[in-house]
């Protein structure tokens, strides 16, 4: 008698996880390590995938954050020798490269944008404002640098050093990130560190992605036309959308509109 068990020789699964937005914003579905975590957890670990998917559209953000998330792609990548792959919407910019870089491989669209690595500090002067309303800013610190870069006083050369040489090192620890992951793939006869971006065809030249390809059609063609996807992503409160909550929504939205603009998106 032959029994047919319905479970077995199923087609292979890829898990896919959405990384979608700014890296480190407050409001919901936020990109951070805390809320990310659990996710990525389940999908390298429920149903034994055959590779976990990322599909990534995202103007960067905190560098902290898009290191945790990256090493928490490559620990749990590692640890379950489930290989890992990128797949670049939009933008994979700053953060988002960061991530996409934490990937086994990187695929884009022809017109997505990648790179800009570097890093940015950003900010506006307002005491000629408040001297022309007759207003006094009062700072009272122990510890001269704990008032470094107050936009109510007059900029310090010294405070702009030390925030460059923050800048700096931060920098390098993008920079390292990128060889350790991209290594003898990047064209080293280019700088790619300097902050600009490029479209998909371009960075394919770089060495900074693998590929022009889309993600069902490229899992597809890799693992068989019956291949499985199970989509994994941050749950959003029920109740998340009242009082503080919604004006906490409206201000992250809005900065992450405006990273979003920087890419002219």
């Amino acid at each position: 008698m032959n029994l047919k068990l319905p479970f077995l020789n199923k087609p292979p699964l890829v898990a896919v996880v959405r990384l979608n937005g700014a890296i480190g914003m407050a409001g919901r579905g936020a990109l951070n390590d805390a809320a990310l975590g659990p996710v990525l957890e389940r999908a390298f670990r429920k149903g034994k995938p055959a590779a976990v998917a990322f599909e990534i559209n995202s103007p960067g953000g905190s560098p902290v954050q898009s290191a945790l998330i990256g090493a928490r792609i490559r620990r749990l990548s590692e640890e379950l020798k489930v290989p890992t792959i990128a797949f670049v919407e939009d933008v994979a910019a700053s953060g988002g490269y960061w991530l996409a870089a934490s990937a086994d491989e990187i695929w884009a669209d022809e017109s997505s944008i990648l790179g800009s690595i570097g890093v940015i500090s950003a900010g506006f002067g307002a005491h000629v404002f408040l001297a022309r309303q007759g207003v006094e800013r009062r700072v009272y610190t122990a510890g001269r640098s704990k008032s470094m870069l107050d936009p109510f006083r007059p900029e310090n050369a010294e405070d702009v050093k030390r925030l460059k040489q923050l800048l700096g090192d931060i920098h390098d620890n993008f920079i390292a990130h990128v060889k350790d992951r991209r290594g003898d793939k990047l064209d080293t006869s280019e700088d790619l560190y300097t902050g600009e971006i490029w479209l998909g065809r371009r960075a394919v030249s770089l060495g900074l992605i693998d590929g022009i390809g889309h993600l069902r059609p490229k899992m597809q063609a890799r693992f068989g036309p019956k291949v499985r996807f199970r989509r994994y992503g941050i749950k959003k409160p029920l109740l998340g959308r009242i009082g503080v909550q919604i004006a906490q929504d409206t201000l992250s939205g809005i900065e992450e509109r405006a990273e979003y603009a920087r890419f002219g998106l």
